[in-house]
Order: C-alpha cells, then sequence, then structure tokens
C-alpha cells in the first residue's frame, strides 16, 4: 500500500491500513453493574433472581463470545467534512449537524465494526424458545454491553495506534444515531473488506450477527472527543442518551 502524501503528518500511514482482533471477554472491561444498568436497575439494586441469571450467563459467556473488532483508516486526501454531512471520494455521508459538528477538526475517518458473534444471536433465540423471557433477555443485554465493551477497547487501541503519529481521535459515531439514517451502513460497509470481522448487512442494513455496532471515528493532529451532544439530540432510546441520563442522577 502507498504511503498518503498530502498531509506530512499521516507520510508514514499506509492507506487503507487496517487491523482485526480476535478478544476474549475477560479482556474487556464489563462487570456485572454494567449489565445490571443494562436491564434497568442502579448498581446493587438488582433482584437476586436476575443477579443470578448475569453470573451464570457472564461464565457461560466466555464459551459463547465469538468477539471481533476491527477498524481502516481512509485516506485524508478523500475525506471532506461538511456542516450536515461528509464524504469520501464520491460517496456522500448524511451524517447529520450533530456528527459532522464533532467531526469538523478531523482530516480523516476510521471505519470500525466490532461484533459478539452469531453464537451470541442463537443463544438468546434458544432461551427465548425455550419460554426463559427472563434468561433471554439478560443474555440479549448482555451480548449489546459486550459489543459496546469491544467497540471501547478498539477506540482506546487506535489511539494508541495513532499516538505514534501524534494523531488523536474523536468519540465514535454509528448509523442510526444522531440522525444519521441506518441505510448509510451500506456506504460504510463498502469501504471495508469483504466479510469484516464476520459482519454481513441484510438490504434493509441490518447487521448479522445482530449484536453488532460499526461507524466512523474521526482522526486529525486537533481531533478530539468531547461530550456527546445528548442534550439536543431527539433519539430517546439512544444508548448514549441512557447512560447520560444515569450519570446524571
Amino acid at each position: 500500500m502507498k504511503p498518503l502524501t498530502n498531509k506530512k503528518y499521516f507520510s508514514s500511514l499506509p492507506v487503507g491500513y487496517h487491523k482485526q482482533y480476535e478478544l476474549q471477554l475477560d479482556r474487556l472491561p464489563l462487570n456485572l453493574s454494567v449489565v445490571e444498568r443494562s436491564l434497568g436497575y442502579a448498581n446493587g439494586k438488582v433482584p437476586e433472581f436476575y443477579s443470578e441469571k448475569i453470573a451464570h450467563f457472564l461464565v457461560e459467556a466466555r464459551e459463547r463470545a465469538e468477539i471481533r473488532a476491527g477498524f481502516l483508516i481512509l485516506a485524508p486526501e478523500k475525506f471532506n467534512c461538511r456542516s450536515s454531512r461528509f464524504e469520501y471520494g464520491d460517496l456522500v455521508f448524511r451524517s447529520g449537524k450533530i456528527i459532522c459538528g464533532q467531526l469538523q477538526k478531523s482530516e480523516t475517518v476510521a471505519v470500525f465494526a466490532c461484533t459478539a458473534g452469531a453464537a451470541f444471536d442463537r443463544w438468546s433465540k434458544e432461551l427465548f424458545d425455550k419460554g426463559d423471557y427472563p434468561g433471554g433477555y439478560v443474555v440479549d443485554c448482555l451480548g449489546s454491553e459486550i459489543v459496546e465493551s469491544a467497540a471501547d477497547w478498539l477506540e482506546d487501541k487506535l489511539a494508541g495506534t495513532l499516538s505514534v503519529y501524534q494523531l488523536s481521535i474523536t468519540n465514535r459515531f454509528s448509523p442510526g444515531y444522531c440522525g444519521w439514517n441506518v441505510r448509510e451502513q451500506h456506504k460504510l460497509f463498502s469501504l471495508l473488506p469483504a466479510n469484516f470481522c464476520g459482519i454481513t448487512l441484510t438490504e434493509s442494513a441490518l447487521m448479522l450477527p445482530m449484536k453488532s455496532v460499526s461507524g466512523v471515528i474521526g482522526i486529525g493532529r486537533n481531533a478530539q472527543k468531547e461530550d456527546y451532544p445528548c442534550a439536543t439530540c431527539t433519539v430517546k432510546n439512544c444508548y448514549r442518551r441512557k447512560d447520560a441520563e444515569k450519570s446524571a442522577k
């Protein structure tokens, strides 16, 4: 791969640089309190019935989870961020003003994807099919927390990789949030190698395995992480909004 030449501070970083990682659950910053909050309970307030199920499924999740995470860094000379959309070559991503406002100081982005694996989808379905609805719900919440923790891990890994080049990152942003249409996931995945992290898309842009996340992370000399602007967002069921509301209590 040829090096980026338009911006000297990217000169050692190859165009299309990408990495994929296979992770063990023990490497992620996941604990019981995280899952309890996902179930809607304050720390230490979860009923013993659910607490026992969480502890049991956490042990089993070590065998079931097939966690994969990866990123691809896009060439800065093809990247352009405007007030409500960003562009990469001929591709236009109408991500909205909230996301573009936080990408303004970025010279490019990394496209990322993470998954807890197909086995997690089968596991929750098995429990629901058997009539164990509480168990199926716990596993569903656990899968969501695992994949978000994998994305947190990947952010830190990307930041460490880029620090060598004196580059920093923004928060991560995903289609389906902050006014970004989820169908633009097809454009994102068109930039990634086929079957990246074992994730595929349906025609309606649903990721398979279902416990997966994708999106972009801004990169640049002046890029920085800022608070998610949840107060100005109209999406009521966003996990970031829920986290912010719980932190404020």
